[in-house]
C-alpha cells in the first residue's frame, strides 16, 4: 500500500496531488500480496493538505480563517503568466521588501511554488535557468498557489494566486460558455482582480497581428465580465521591444474600455544595455498593487425609521 510517486510523502504531508483520501488518487497501489485491497482512512493523513498547487477541494480549509483574495491571472499561451508567478516567489524567497508594512507571512503550497520556480534556479551540474514549461490544459479548473502576508503583525491577508493555461482565456474570449472555458469562467467569476497580460514578445514577432486580436478581444470579454472589480495590464517581456503603433495599440484597447485600468512593466531578462532595467522594480510594483487589492464590501444604507427591528429599519422598496 503506497504511493508510485516518488515526490509524494503522504504519510507526513498527505497526498502530494492534494487528495484528502488517498484511495481517490490515481498514483494509488493498495494491492497486497494477498491480492486484498487496502483502503487507507484519514487518519493516515498527518495535515489537510500536501503543499502542492491547490483545487477546489482544498478552499475550505483554505479559507477558514478568512476570505482570502483570489487574483486572477489571464493571457494567451507562453505570454509569461507562470513566469511572473515564479518570479514573485524567488524575489519573496530573497527577502524583497513590501511597503507599507506588508510582510510574507507563510503559504500552503510551498511545494507548488517550488514546482514553478525550480525552472528560473541553476540546477545542479551547472544547468543554466529556463522558463517554466507550459501550464498543461487537460484540467478544468486553474491550480491555485496560495500566499500569506501579514500588516504591522497585526492584520493578515491570504491571497490566491491562479496559475492557468492560455487556451482557456482563447475559448472565453470568443465563448463565453465554451465547454473548455470552464476554468475561465470559475476565475471571472470569483476573482477580486485580474492581472491581462501583454506579451511584447509575441507583439513583435511574425504573429504580431494575430497576438494584437488576441489581447483586443481578450479585453473586450474582461471588460464585460468583470463588474468593477481592479484591473492590471501587464506588459511582460519588457526586455524585446515593439513598435510605438503597437503599443498604442494595445493600450488603448484596454483602456478605452477599461479607463481605470493601471499598467505596469515586467521582465525577467536584463534589459539589452545590460542592466535590470524596469523589470524587478515592475515586478515589486505589481506585487505591491496585488497585495493592496481591496474586495468590494457591501454598503448598508442609512435608516430611514427609528425601529430598531433589523428587518423593518431599512424600510420597503
Amino acid at each position: 500500500m503506497g504511493c508510485a510517486r516518488k515526490t509524494c510523502f503522504w504519510r507526513d504531508v498527505g497526498c502530494d496531488l492534494g487528495y484528502l483520501e488517498p484511495s481517490n488518487c490515481p498514483e494509488w497501489k493498495t494491492e497486497t500480496t494477498t491480492g486484498r485491497y487496502l483502503q487507507p482512512t484519514l487518519d493516515t493523513v498527518a495535515m489537510p493538505w500536501s503543499g502542492g498547487a491547490m483545487g477546489l477541494s482544498d478552499l475550505g480549509f483554505v479559507t477558514g480563517c478568512g476570505k482570502p483574495i483570489v487574483l486572477a491571472i489571464i493571457g494567451p499561451q507562453n505570454s509569461g503568466k507562470t513566469t511572473l508567478l515564479a518570479a514573485w516567489y524567488l524575489l519573496l524567497g530573497r527577502g524583497a521588501c513590501l511597503d507599507d508594512g506588508w510582510r510574507f507571512s507563510g503559504s500552503y503550497s510551498l511545494a507548488g511554488w517550488e514546482t514553478v520556480a525550480s525552472f528560473l534556479r541553476w540546477a545542479p551540474g551547472g544547468i543554466p535557468p529556463t522558463f517554466p514549461p507550459h501550464t498543461s490544459s487537460s484540467g478544468r479548473m486553474p491550480g491555485l498557489l496560495h500566499l500569506s502576508f501579514s500588516r504591522n503583525h497585526e492584520r493578515r491577508q491570504g491571497y490566491l494566486m491562479t496559475d492557468a493555461p492560455g487556451e482557456w482565456f482563447s475559448k472565453w474570449a470568443v465563448n463565453r460558455d465554451a465547454r473548455e472555458a470552464e476554468g475561465a469562467r470559475w476565475m471571472a467569476e470569483h476573482a477580486d482582480a485580474f492581472l491581462l497580460i501583454a506579451d511584447r514578445e509575441a507583439l513583435s514577432g511574425p504573429e504580431m497581428g494575430t497576438a494584437r486580436n488576441a489581447i483586443q478581444i481578450l479585453s473586450r470579454r474582461l471588460a464585460d465580465e468583470r463588474h468593477g472589480r481592479p484591473v492590471a495590464l501587464v506588459w511582460t517581456k519588457t526586455d524585446v521591444q515593439i513598435t510605438e503603433q503597437m503599443e498604442v495599440t494595445v493600450r488603448e484597447s484596454v483602456r478605452g474600455i477599461m479607463p481605470d485600468a493601471v499598467e505596469f512593466a515586467v521582465s525577467v531578462r536584463l534589459a539589452p544595455d545590460g542592466s535590470d532595467g524596469t523589470g524587478r522594480q515592475g515586478l515589486l510594483d505589481l506585487l505591491r498593487w496585488t497585495v493592496n487589492v481591496q474586495r468590494s464590501s457591501v454598503k448598508i444604507p442609512e435608516s430611514t425609521t427609528g425601529n430598531l427591528d433589523p428587518f423593518f429599519m431599512f424600510g420597503t422598496s
